[in-house]
């Protein structure tokens, strides 16, 4: 890969990366309004699939899609939008802490490493056990609150946010199947389409009452477009080309830096404040994730 290339690689996954860690909040500011997940979700993915599929037709990227590969795209879109949304949406209500989401979420590439162990045989090394081994009290030292163990409630929410974790791990191995035989606009697009025929059924069973005034607030619609038009259409297409250029485990470690963006963003919007120990605990994790990338 040439140097350039490589550069705009690396930006583009960091701006992915950027935009994610400022989801959690927005995502979160949403659902502090009292807005119905499943009609959000829905209305997100909707319009990413529309403006994705309009733009990528006129821009002459769309590639027809070989008819054996339908179960592919369908099995990318269960496991994420459809699986990690779900997961990430209840977690970020549950726990009601875009930072501890971010934190839990920044595991991925952790788990990554475990499954590439698993499913194409990758040895592990002694710096990904032991980095794998300290994100567990990082993990656990985020997660207090004023020093005390979580609610059941809260809990509930962080093994919502891993449910997430498992879907993202999922999509990634998919798109790395898909991204050597369709561009990036092409499997993105398919993502958020297949997506919202997934979430489809569960909006007009619990969603369609929060079609409400609230809902078209400024205040949500406005969080609402950036998730839709920067987290959706513009980050995915971002990382579906960095795993394709760069590999899941190289791509995954860049999830490390969600939590910074989070906290800084959480406390800019004065969501919530940043203790020291959730300082610590990002800390740990982020340390624990970077060694057990190292050779």
């Amino acid at each position: 890969m040439k140097k350039d290339s490589l550069a705009i690689t690396y930006i583009c996954t960091t701006l992915a990366i950027v935009l994610w860690g400022f989801s959690f909040v927005w995502t979160n500011d949403i659902l502090q309004r009292g807005v119905e997940p499943f009609t959000f979700l829905f209305i997100r993915l909707f319009l990413a699939g529309a403006i994705l599929y309009t733009g990528s037709r006129i821009a002459g990227k769309l590639e027809k899609i070989d008819r054996k590969d339908y179960k592919w795209m369908t099995l990318m879109a269960f496991f994420e939008p459809f699986i990690y949304f779900i997961g990430e949406t209840y977690g970020i209500k549950a726990t009601d802490s875009a930072i501890i989401s971010a934190v839990i979420i920044a595991t991925i590439p952790v788990f990554t490493l475990i499954a590439e162990r698993i499913l194409y045989r990758v040895p592990l090394t002694a710096f990904k056990i032991f980095g794998t081994a300290i994100t567990i009290p990082g993990i656990i030292m985020v997660t207090m609150k004023d020093g005390e163990q979580s609610s059941a409630g809260h809990l509930y929410g962080i093994l919502l946010l891993f449910l997430a974790v498992a879907g993202s791990i999922g999509y990634s191995s998919v798109v790395k199947k898909l991204s050597g035989k369709y561009n990036s606009m092409t499997i993105t697009t398919y993502q958020f389409v297949i997506g919202s025929i997934f979430f489809l059924p569960p909006f007009l069973g619990y969603g369609l009452d929060g079609l409400n005034s609230t809902f078209f607030s400024r205040e949500v619609i406005a969080p609402l477009m950036a998730l839709t038009l920067l987290c959706s259409c513009l980050s995915f297409a971002c990382w579906v080309s960095s795993i394709k250029r760069l590999g899941m485990t190289r791509t995954s470690i860049f999830s490390a830096l969600i939590p910074a963006v989070s906290a800084l963003g959480a406390a800019m919007l004065g969501q919530e404040a940043v203790t020291i120990m959730a300082v610590a605990g990002i800390a740990v994790v982020i340390s624990g994730v970077i060694i057990a990338q190292k050779n």
